[in-house]
């Protein structure tokens, strides 16, 4: 190895590490409930010479600007006094033109009809310049939604937890999930929409108390299956809903929670048009603390058989929407705690 040149050493580790920490990001990621369908390296289109081809289309379309001895792109959708770096003066093509064959890959030749891409927050300044990338391809850029999600921060004792990357000091999604669990990651995590930063205190994540939102809502859920377990075991019986007058359901806690349950497909439908599932997090968490509300207040089993067979369904009724959610977000579902 140390007889090599410095370029193939780089490629001789690169080729040993590069599969080992990919192996490592696909175990952490279905750890935490996320499965690709296609893993998409970007160093097939350097060898299949799509990128070089996508510079020829943009050339050809009047897209670029040969200038310094570099190769730039330029949009009139970008403004007047925009330009980007395609391919630099050295020759080497940036990550800009890569990202352009990327979404001729997927546009084009894989025929999506529409592209979501997740970014830092810290590429704000690249969203307009590949919007104008696609569209100088042909195609419209309405078709590609970029979501920019905030950094978050790690607390611990109440204390933030430091990274470097000059340093090497990181902590993995799988340290994390180690940590903490599937479900409290999961959970912590939607609670902010993308927009927002995120202070992540593991302590609060481990805590088995209703601080924490995800035990909050999991213990709610148990409890709903021990009501309907408790009730089935003492020899109560479940009407038919056709029997059942739900007229007897007039408390405020009753109505408050039927109102919340009645919200349940418009925030669903919100969710996705506005590709925000922070909503569905925020929403099950107003449910939970509803429900808890409703069985301080309001006897079931001990009720008269009219009452009690209408508060049973509207305990079923949020079990149904609770578990809903619950498996929307991928969070288990337990029916004891």
């Amino acid at each position: 190895m140390l007889n090599l040149s410095k370029e193939d050493r780089r490629k001789a580790l690169v080729d040993y590490a590069l599969p080992k920490n990919i192996e490592m990001i696909k175990s952490g990621l279905e750890r935490y409930g996320i499965t690709y369908d296609v893993w998409f390296s970007e160093k097939t289109l350097h060898d299949s010479g799509e990128i070089k081809k996508v510079l020829e289309i943009l050339k050809d379309n009047g897209y670029c600007l040969e200038k310094d001895g570099a190769v730039w792109f330029k949009s009139p959708s970008l403004g007047e006094d925009k330009e980007a770096v395609l391919v630099r003066n050295n020759g080497v093509v940036t990550y800009f033109a890569a990202d352009i064959a990327y979404h001729k890959n997927k546009f084009i030749d894989r025929k999506f009809d529409r592209v979501i891409n997740l970014w830092g927050a810290d590429h704000h300044g690249h969203v307009a310049r590949m919007k104008a990338g696609v569209e100088a391809l042909g195609i419209n850029p309405d078709r590609l939604d970029i979501v920019l999600f905030q950094l978050v921060h790690l607390y611990q004792n109440g204390e933030k937890v430091r990274m470097s990357k000059r340093t090497g000091k990181a902590i993995s999604l799988i340290d994390l999930l180690d940590e903490v669990g599937k479900d409290a990651a999961r959970f912590i995590f939607n609670t902010r929409a993308s927009g927002n930063h995120l202070d992540f205190d593991l302590d609060l994540a481990v805590k088995k108390s209703n601080e924490n939102p995800v035990y909050y809502v999991q213990y709610a859920y148990a409890r709903i299956c021990s009501i309907l377990r408790v009730c089935e075991s003492e020899g109560i019986k479940f009407f038919d809903i056709n029997d059942i007058d739900l007229k007897m359901l007039k408390e405020k806690e009753e109505i408050e929670l039927i109102k919340e349950l009645a919200k349940y497909p418009d925030e669903i439908e919100l969710s996705v048009k506005t590709l925000e599932p922070s909503r569905l997090t925020r929403y099950i968490l107003d449910v939970a603390g509803l429900f808890h509300s409703f069985y301080n207040a309001c006897r079931i089993k001990e009720e008269v058989e009219e009452i009690r067979q209408a508060r049973l369904v509207l305990v079923k009724s949020v079990k149904v929407v609770m578990k809903n959610l619950l498996d929307l977000l991928k969070i288990s579902a337990p029916e004891r705690m």
